[in-house]
């Protein structure tokens, strides 16, 4: 905490604000630790083996762009009809969209570095 903050009293309450945090609108803090949470736990289910995923095996193999589609647009089908309103389905969308971004970080990673590079130079930082 910075000294020129005083811890809250009692009796004073601190928005997130205040304390240089953003105020989320739509509780997104909350939600991506959720998600974060969903995510850990997934790392000891059954499909983690010998902490292999069968994801794991599946990017390697060259198919997880499509894979992670798929698999996006499977629960976000399935939500609200399979198990009714069931917000696993909707963590599930979430996770394969991270892992839809690592696959597309990891395709393009040249690209994503050579943009940072003319950004920062542009920028005037390289």
């Amino acid at each position: 905490m910075s000294k020129n903050l005083k811890p809250p009293s009692k009796t004073m309450l601190i928005s997130p604000k205040e304390y240089g945090l953003i105020d989320y609108k739509y509780n997104e803090g909350q939600l991506m630790a959720d998600l974060q949470k969903y995510i850990d736990d997934t790392y000891s289910e059954h499909y983690s083996v010998n902490k292999f995923q069968a994801t794991e095996f599946i990017i390697d193999g060259g198919h997880g762009e499509g894979f992670c589609i798929g698999n996006i647009m499977k629960y976000a089908q399935r939500y609200g009809k399979k198990d009714g309103y069931n917000r696993k389905d909707l963590m599930k969308v979430l996770h394969y969209a991270i892992i839809a971004l690592y696959v597309h970080d990891q395709n393009f990673s040249d690209q994503v570095n050579i943009a940072r590079v003319n950004r920062e130079i542009a920028d005037g930082a390289g």
